[in-house]
C-alpha cells in the first residue's frame, strides 16, 4: 500500500482533516481569525471523561513501515494535533465493526499546521513519526477501562511505502 496526501476528501469516510482552512471569522478584538466546530468531540460512555494529553512519538526513518496492528476507540472520536516542532506522522486507518475491514484501510502523511480526528470506532494505527521525533497532542474520551482502547493484531503484516 502507498502512503498519500492528507486531504479532506479522502480522509472523510474515517474523520476529519483539522486546519485553519476554509471559512473564518474574526475573534479577540480583531486580533486573530478563528475557525469553528472543525470536528465533532463525541464521547458515547457515561463514565468517561475528556483527557487532553500529550504522545511523543519515536522517530521512524525507513522506507517502509510494517503495520502489525490497528486499534479503535468505539466510544470516543480521538483528535490529534501536532504540536511546534513536530514533522511529519503517517496516519493509518480502516473502517469496520467488531474487526477492522482491511479492504478499507488507507495510510496518509500528516504534516504541517494539520492535525486528524479519528470517528468513533475508526481502527487506526498507533501514530508514527516520520523523521523525527514528534509531539503531538491527543483529545479522547477515556475512563481508564479496557473499553477505552481495542487492539486487533492482524494476521499477517501490512506493508506501507513510504517514497
Amino acid at each position: 500500500m502507498r502512503v498519500r496526501a492528507l486531504d479532506p476528501k479522502s480522509y472523510a469516510p474515517y474523520g476529519r482533516v483539522i486546519a485553519a482552512a476554509g471559512g473564518a471569522k474574526d475573534a479577540n478584538m480583531g486580533t486573530a481569525r478563528r475557525w469553528d466546530r472543525l470536528a465533532p468531540l463525541v464521547n458515547k460512555r457515561a463514565r468517561a471523561k475528556a483527557n487532553l494529553c500529550v504522545f511523543r512519538c519515536k522517530p521512524f526513518r525507513g522506507k517502509e513501515f510494517s503495520v502489525k496492528l490497528l486499534e479503535r476507540h468505539a466510544g470516543s472520536t480521538q483528535v490529534v494535533l501536532p504540536l511546534p516542532g513536530a514533522g511529519k506522522c503517517l496516519v493509518v486507518v480502516a473502517r469496520g465493526g467488531a474487526k477492522p475491514d482491511l479492504s478499507t484501510l488507507a495510510a496518509f502523511v500528516m504534516e504541517g499546521a494539520r492535525g486528524i480526528s479519528y470517528h468513533p470506532g475508526t481502527w487506526h494505527h498507533p501514530m508514527v513519526a516520520l523523521g523525527k521525533a514528534s509531539d503531538l497532542a491527543c483529545l479522547v474520551h477515556e475512563d481508564g477501562s479496557e473499553a477505552d482502547c481495542e487492539v486487533h493484531h492482524l494476521d499477517a503484516p501490512i506493508s506501507v511505502s513510504l517514497g
